[in-house]
C-alpha cells in the first residue's frame, strides 16, 4: 500500500497547505483526487511521489516508511513510484532529445544499457514514432513531450503511478490515448494509481474511487 499517514505538508514554516491528511491507496487499484485549482492536490502528489518533505505525518511505502526524499530515498523506494506532471514542458530538459528524455531514469539508475531496447519499444506504446525520438522538446508539441514524459515515467516499471492533472494541457483524442497506455500498464503490471485532476467526469470513468479534496480535508465527526 502507499499510505499518507496524518501528513501536514506546505512550503513555508507555519503556512501550511494541508493539515493531518490522511490517504491510502491500494495496490492494483485506481483512485482520483478530484479538488479545485490552488487547494493542495499537487502538493499531496509531491509528497506521494517522494518529491516534497513533508512537515508532520508519515509516508509508507509497501509498509516501509520513507524517510528521504528526492534524490536522498532509497533507490528501491525512489523507483517504485513514476510521476506524471500537468506541464510537460517544465518537467522535461529542453537540451535533451526525446530518446534520451525517456532514458533518464535508466541512466540515473545504472541502467544505461537497457536504453537500446527499452525506449523504442515504450515509444511506439505511448505512440511517438522513431523520426520524433531525435527532436528536443521545442521542436514537438504538448501532446507528444507528454507521451515521452509519460514513457519515462514507465521506464523503470514502477509499482506506483502518481499523474498530476496530466491531462490538463491536452485534447481529447491525446487524453484518451495517454489514459489508455496508463491502463494497459496497470492491467499489464498491477501498479496502483493516483490520479489528480479538477475533471470529476474524467476521473470517474477512469479510476476505481474519486475522492474529492473537502471529503480528505473535512474535520472528523464526534464520535456517537
Amino acid at each position: 500500500m502507499l499510505e499518507l499517514r496524518s501528513v501536514t505538508a506546505g512550503y513555508r514554516p507555519g503556512a501550511p497547505v494541508f493539515t493531518d491528511l490522511d490517504l491510502t491507496l491500494e495496490p492494483g487499484t485506481s483512485t482520483g483526487l478530484l479538488g479545485p485549482s490552488g487547494c493542495g492536490k499537487s502538493t499531496l502528489a509531491r509528497v506521494a511521489a517522494l518529491l516534497h518533505r513533508p512537515d508532520r505525518g508519515a509516508l509508507v511505502l509497501d509498509g516501509t516508511p520513507v524517510t528521504a526524499w528526492r534524490h536522498r530515498a532509497p533507490r528501491a523506494q525512489r523507483t517504485a513510484v513514476g510521476v506524471l506532471f500537468q506541464q510537460p514542458r517544465a518537467a522535461a530538459d529542453p537540451r535533451l532529445r526525446l530518446r534520451d528524455l525517456i532514458a533518464e531514469p535508466l541512466r540515473a539508475t545504472g541502467r544505461r544499457t537497457e536504453a537500446a531496447t527499452a525506449v523504442p519499444a515504450l515509444a511506439e506504446r505511448v505512440g511517438l514514432g522513431p523520426d520524433l525520438l531525435t527532436r528536443r522538446p521545442h521542436e514537438v508539441s504538448d501532446g507528444q513531450l507528454q507521451r515521452a514524459c509519460l514513457a519515462r515515467a514507465l521506464v523503470l516499471r514502477p509499482r506506483w503511478l502518481v499523474c498530476d492533472e496530466m491531462t490538463a494541457m491536452l485534447d481529447a483524442s491525446t487524453t484518451a490515448a495517454l489514459v489508455a497506455v496508463v491502463e494497459e500498464y496497470r492491467a499489464d503490471t498491477g501498479a496502483g494509481l493516483l490520479a489528480v485532476g479538477h475533471d470529476r467526469i474524467l476521473l470517474d470513468r477512469w479510476c476505481d474511487l474519486t475522492v474529492h479534496w473537502n471529503e480528505l480535508t473535512a474535520p472528523t465527526p464526534p464520535a456517537g
